[in-house]
């Protein structure tokens, strides 16, 4: 997938922290705490079945993948693939809206 000249490549853990610290007037020490906190208790959410949801922003939700065949690409070998499960995001109209600047 090309990316558009005018976007980001990535946002890092450190400058997340850091926009988060000057957005609540706090510390980079007690932004990274929250952080931790938020993604330990979505994680927890989401390991136990329940949908994580955000106003303004979206829902994450746990995503089940059952078991199936599948094949080893360099050798062609047929292989089992273990059931998982994922997580899926349904981003919130706002945040949408946001991205499209409507």
């Amino acid at each position: 997938m090309k990316r558009r000249p005018d976007m980001a490549q990535k946002t890092t853990t450190t400058d997340l922290i850091a926009a988060m610290a000057a957005a609540a007037c706090t510390t980079k020490a007690e932004a990274a705490t929250l952080l931790d906190a938020f993604k330990a208790v979505t994680a927890d959410s989401l390991k136990s079945g329940k949908e994580v949801q955000i106003a303004g922003f979206g829902t994450l939700k746990p995503r089940h993948r059952a078991a199936r065949d599948g094949r080893n690409p360099a050798t062609g070998e047929a292989i089992q693939i273990a059931a998982s499960v994922g997580v899926g995001f349904t981003p919130a109209k706002a945040l949408k809206d946001a991205l499209n600047d409507h």
